[in-house]
């Protein structure tokens, strides 16, 4: 008998996914339980989504789970 290893679980929310699609490369303003966060959305994937800051160097990676409300900047 083999012993079956756990699977992780993603919860996808196609809808906010795809219209993340579409926003690609432009200012979005994203808000998440720790914060604000302001930037150019450099890629989405499933699960996540990635902002990098415009007055800086730093990178964002936030999952999609985490987001409360996004706004177009």
């Amino acid at each position: 008998m083999q012993m079956q290893m756990p699977q992780p679980v993603f919860h996808i929310d196609p809808y906010v996914y795809q219209t993340l699609q579409t926003v690609v490369g432009k200012k979005l303003v994203v808000d998440t339980p720790r914060g604000t966060v302001r930037g150019l959305l450099a890629d989405v994937k499933p699960d996540h989504i990635v902002i990098k800051a415009v007055d800086s160097d730093s990178t964002f990676f936030i999952r999609i789970q985490q987001i409360i409300w996004i706004m177009p900047e």
